[in-house]
């Protein structure tokens, strides 16, 4: 195969991205002033961790291991389980799921003790576009900063810009653009290198 020219090499990257920008919600808005970034710590806690479709669940009903299983959180948030059938379960803390499945299993148990535990986390997840060696889709497991990120898409392309990338995060129904210094991200990480958020979109121009 020929080799791509340097023209190729530098604008087919940035035209692809441009599409994307008009097909993804939000993101068209990059244009946009940009926002104060937020020095705030985003890694939702576990205890307040929301069930998404792809969570893999543990359901344990005390003396009743025929109800008790692992379970997969369906594409339509949905789980399935004996007695009770398909339970909504996206959206729901732990805590919450419990509550609803021992009320639930009252109509055939006597005083249930129930306990959901989230055994993987398939959910939450965010993205890295443009000038990254490995853009893509990546789970969020665990505290992931945006240098880890960046290093999760295998670093900058030669073509990144060396001034700026933004952070797209949907907030209240809505995408909220900010804007990081790439100096600064390295230098006064503490302040930059932010905890992501499920949803979150890293573009580096």
């Amino acid at each position: 195969m020929a080799r791509r020219s340097l023209l190729e090499r530098l604008f087919a990257p940035r035209l692809v991205l441009g599409l994307v920008l008009g097909l993804v919600p939000g993101l068209a808005a990059c244009g946009a002033p940009a926002h104060r970034l937020p020095a705030d710590v985003a890694w939702v806690a576990p205890s307040d961790y929301r069930i998404g479709p792809g969570d893999v669940l543990e359901i344990a009903v005390w003396n009743d291991p025929a109800v008790s299983r692992k379970v997969p959180v369906r594409p339509d948030g949905l789980i399935s389980l004996p007695l009770v059938d398909d339970v909504p379960a996206a959206g729901l803390t732990p805590m919450e799921l419990r509550e609803s499945l021992a009320v639930r299993l009252r109509r055939f148990l006597p005083d249930p003790s129930v306990s959901v535990l989230v055994q993987e986390v398939h959910s939450a997840k965010f993205s890295v576009m443009g000038e990254v060696e490995a853009p893509g889709r990546f789970e969020l497991i665990g505290p992931t900063t945006l240098l880890d990120a960046i290093a999760m898409a295998k670093g900058f392309t030669v073509w990144a810009s060396t001034a700026e990338l933004f952070l797209i995060r949907p907030e209240a129904g809505r995408s909220k653009r900010y804007r990081i210094e790439r100096d600064t991200l390295v230098d006064d990480a503490g302040n930059q290198n932010i905890l992501l958020r499920p949803g979150d979109i890293v573009m580096v121009p």
